[in-house]
């Protein structure tokens, strides 16, 4: 079948056209993508319009377009279509997208909170392929999920389900979803930014001078990649702050395998690139922490679908409601 995606974030919106085969996704023709910050949101749903428009014109006489996928960080009500205000999109509050998109395009619209879209992309076509039960996570600038169980995306009472980043796991750490040692804190990027901070500055006022301060031009700018950058090239420090998120990782990922029993947990973005220096510490209090039978069922692996995800999201948002139809 034949979709179009609208992936909209906090740092750009795209919109692309694909064709969604059994094994793949295949991405015919994709806008060029705009910044988010230098629209409002009115002006970029008329860019959104704009392109969608544009990919219409991508297709044969004789080719159809079974609708548009919207993939979007939440809080939002997919039922309503209606973005309500996600805190990486300011001033996209109470937003009636799809009926806006619909209206202006004639085409049928769903819409998806952006971790539940990246569970579906990475059910159908990643690491999530022909299993039941899997959770996919996030790990980017915060820490979100997605919940497939039974075969089917658990959304939640009002689409709330899958907010992993506001579990606290300890009383005391970095600041993640507006709570002191969430799991968002210790397992997004802003958390390791937040971490690297402090320990670099306990370092420095013992006397000690870390290589891991000087990766960036401020200690205020240091990042989750310099991090993850320094901790490949042999840094100490850096290793042990991905140490930390690894047992922090470890124990919300208990949680989750003791209480949803999933075959799989899928992982993006931060976990993929820095896998090597996180899984070890969290693969042990797994081993110390999760039920035994429900432990040895579950496979913890890397996102397949990486940095493709978000547009392949958007397109799977169309393939699954559409056959859905439940709203």
């Amino acid at each position: 079948m034949r979709a179009i995606g609208v992936d909209i974030g906090g740092t750009k919106c795209s919109v692309c056209l694909g064709e969604i085969l059994e094994d793949r996704a295949i991405i015919l023709h994709k806008c060029q993508p705009h910044l988010t910050k230098i629209y409002s949101p009115q002006q970029m749903l008329e860019l959104i319009v704009k392109d969608i428009l544009l990919c219409k014109e991508h297709l044969k006489s004789n080719e159809e377009i079974k609708g548009i996928g919207i993939s979007c960080g939440g809080p939002l009500d997919s039922k309503a279509g209606v973005i309500l205000s996600p805190p990486n999109l300011p001033g996209w509050n109470d937003i009636p997208i799809v009926d806006y998109i619909e209206e202006r395009t004639g085409l049928k619209a769903w819409l998806c909170n952006d971790a539940n879209a990246g569970a579906l992309a990475e059910w159908k076509l990643g690491a999530g392929k022909g299993c039941s039960n899997i959770i996919f996570l996030t790990f980017g600038t915060g820490l979100g999920a997605g919940i497939i169980l039974n075969d089917r995306l658990y959304t939640g009472t009002n689409d709330m389900a899958g907010e992993l980043g506001h579990i606290r796991l300890a009383d005391y750490g970095p600041v993640g979803y507006g709570k002191m040692g969430s799991f968002e804190g210790f397992c997004s990027g802003g958390g390791i930014a937040q971490l690297a901070k402090m320990m670099i500055m306990e370092e420095i006022q013992l006397g000690n001078k870390p290589a891991l301060a000087e990766v960036a031009s401020s200690l205020e700018s240091i990042t989750a990649e310099d991090v993850g950058r320094a901790a490949i090239e042999g840094d100490k420090l850096a290793r042990e702050i991905l140490k930390i998120v690894g047992v922090q990782l470890g124990r919300g990922l208990s949680i989750l395998i003791d209480l949803l029993n999933p075959e799989k947990i899928i992982i993006g973005s931060i976990f993929s690139r820095s896998y090597d220096y996180i899984w070890p510490f969290a693969k042990e209090v797994i081993c110390n922490e999760a039920l035994p039978l429900s432990r040895k069922v579950c496979q913890v692996v890397p996102s397949q679908l990486s940095e493709a995800v978000g547009d392949i999201a958007a397109l799977m948002v169309a393939e699954y409601f559409s056959k859905w139809e439940r709203f």
